[in-house]
């Protein structure tokens, strides 16, 4: 097996002093949600982490993922690809092409065997005729690199729920990298894209702890898919309070009112948009006035129009019909307010009876 430099001896490699890579592992600790004391900790294992030999393969997808994968700001990309991993193969990023692309994956089945990290874009069609690269069918390939790969990262909703391309009727027969291989460790990092800068943090945090990330029950990174868009939306204090766009050309839009009657998927939909955002953290779909349409979540490319409200959202009771939200913010501010008045003049009564006596 070939050796592979360090991160840190990459880097200087690269022409980064001491202090830029400290301050590069300080941006590190913090994009993956670490105390700054904990820095020290990121530095250390930088200096003597490998970097790690990482596949791309591309099958049934639009190049969303790839692209939003390069527009990373914490990490940034370029210290990802230049510093923490050895980028073996990527249709996109690699610079040969044809026999000689080819031929590159294939070493790396030779040189870094049970070392390299498999990162999947796209839907595996379970038909061969409907994608092949080289020659050879996505699901021949997939299965060939999988089997030498240490861990899978299934990046989009495409690998990782089947997609667009699985959209009903799924001519092609499109399904996620989980249909396909059991025994190799799998993260899903679903999205349509996927946020730039989660995807980089999963790899980060692999190369800096030297071990997967802690996966809820469907195979996701809980540091960026525990919470709902819903939960920490700019927007929640409105549909608490009841007031809702109706439109999306109403005073209503204008003001930034909750966009749940005009199909926003955030009550249902895990992910870290409302959080992290996008575009280095500039903005996010329901803060720009669009609802969201769910991108992370399973089958959401089939389930009902994007403008249009869920009639219920599973797992509540309060929030299935928006209008009672707001009448029962009314009731309970009427209710406090009589409360307070006649609490007001309980205590009045009070005092002056004990005025009295002290006469």
């Amino acid at each position: 097996m070939k050796r592979q430099k360090t991160v840190y001896e990459a880097a200087i490699d690269h022409g980064y002093s001491r202090r830029d890579f400290l301050k590069m592992c300080t941006a590190l600790a913090a994009a993956l949600g670490l105390d700054y004391s904990q820095s020290d900790q990121v530095v250390q294992a930088m200096e003597i982490k490998k970097r790690v030999p990482v596949v791309w393969l591309q099958f049934q997808d639009c190049t969303g993922c790839s692209e939003s994968f390069i527009r990373s700001s914490q990490p940034k990309t370029e210290n990802v690809l230049l510093e923490m991993i050895s980028l073996e193969y990527s249709e996109v990023l690699s610079a040969p092409s044809g026999h000689q692309a080819e031929a590159a994956m294939k070493q790396v089945l030779k040189d870094y065997h049970g070392e390299f990290i498999l990162a999947v874009e796209g839907s595996i069609p379970d038909d061969g005729a409907f994608s092949t690269v080289g020659g050879v069918s996505a699901k021949e390939t997939f299965l060939e690199m999988a089997a030498g790969a240490q861990a899978i990262i299934a990046y989009g909703s495409c690998a990782s729920w089947g997609g667009i391309a699985a959209a009903l009727p799924n001519p092609t027969g499109a399904k996620p990298v989980t249909s396909f291989v059991k025994d190799t460790p799998i993260i899903l990092v679903p999205g349509c894209p996927p946020i730039a800068e989660v995807m980089t943090g999963v790899i980060a945090h692999i190369i800096t702890f030297g071990k997967l990330p802690e996966l809820d029950h469907f195979g996701r990174p809980k540091a960026f898919y525990r919470h709902r868009i819903h939960d920490k939306c700019n927007r929640r204090a409105y549909f608490d309070s009841g007031l809702f766009v109706e439109s999306f050309d109403d005073e209503g839009a204008k003001q930034g009112y909750c966009l749940y009657k005009v199909g926003c998927k955030g009550p249902t939909t895990y992910n870290s948009c409302a959080e992290m955002r996008w575009n280095g953290g500039v903005s996010y779909p329901i803060q720009s006035g669009n609802p969201c349409i769910g991108c992370s979540e399973q089958d959401f490319w089939d389930n009902g129009p994007f403008y249009t409200r869920r009639a219920k959202i599973p797992g509540t009771q309060t929030t299935i019909n928006p209008d009672a939200v707001g009448l029962a913010v009314i009731g309970a501010t009427t209710a406090g307010i009589a409360v307070h008045a006649t609490g007001t003049v309980i205590k009045r009564k009070i005092d002056d009876k004990r005025g009295a006596e002290d006469e």
